[in-house]
């Protein structure tokens, strides 16, 4: 069985993702001209987005990744947030750009934000490719948003269950049957 016969409905489409990341990163190289730009991406959702963003980007920057986690293969978050792999590099005086896959709950990145901010950096923005606030459970917006989008479960372009659907390059609505079977 192919990956896209598990999807209901594409929600956004790869031409549509492609106008979202020019957006942004139109949007991100005006607000950073002449600053220290340090482009922080979440592994792995935004591994992809990240990659495709950052093309975008018209100033100089530098990259790095880490990883936190709270959902493991589940389909909610447990609200308890593990740092799985850390920075490499310093952050004080850098103006830094969180970018993240989704924001929903809000409780990782709320914790993320904290930590990295006891680093001292000069600033810190978050960039989210989507942003679902039916699922809020924690008071934090983004800086910049790519799509808001409704409570569904989507996968793709990055975006997984149980480590599998970031290959589609598109975000797709997940067939409610394959993960509730489970």
């Amino acid at each position: 069985m192919s990956l896209s016969e598990n999807i209901g409905e594409v929600l956004i489409s790869e031409a549509e993702l492609a106008e979202i990341n020019k957006r942004l990163g139109a949007q991100i190289t005006a607000d950073y001209e002449g600053k220290n730009l340090f482009v922080v991406g979440v592994l792995k959702g935004s591994l992809v987005f990240m990659a495709d963003l950052i093309r975008h980007i018209d100033v100089p920057c530098e990259l790095d990744f880490l990883s936190v986690s709270s959902y493991g293969d589940g389909t909610s978050t447990s609200g308890e947030v593990q740092l799985i792999k850390d920075l490499t590099c310093p952050l004080k005086d850098k103006d830094l750009l969180v970018v993240e896959d989704i924001l929903d709950s809000g409780v990782t990145l709320s914790f993320l934000l904290d930590t990295l901010s006891a680093r001292h950096p000069r600033s810190i923005r978050l960039c989210t490719l989507l942003d679902k606030p039916a699922r809020r459970r924690v008071d934090i917006h983004a800086d910049y948003v790519g799509a808001e989008i409704e409570d569904k479960f989507i996968v793709g372009y990055g975006l997984d269950y149980a480590q599998k659907y970031r290959n589609l390059p598109y975000i797709g609505v997940l067939k409610p049957e394959v993960y509730e079977a489970e």
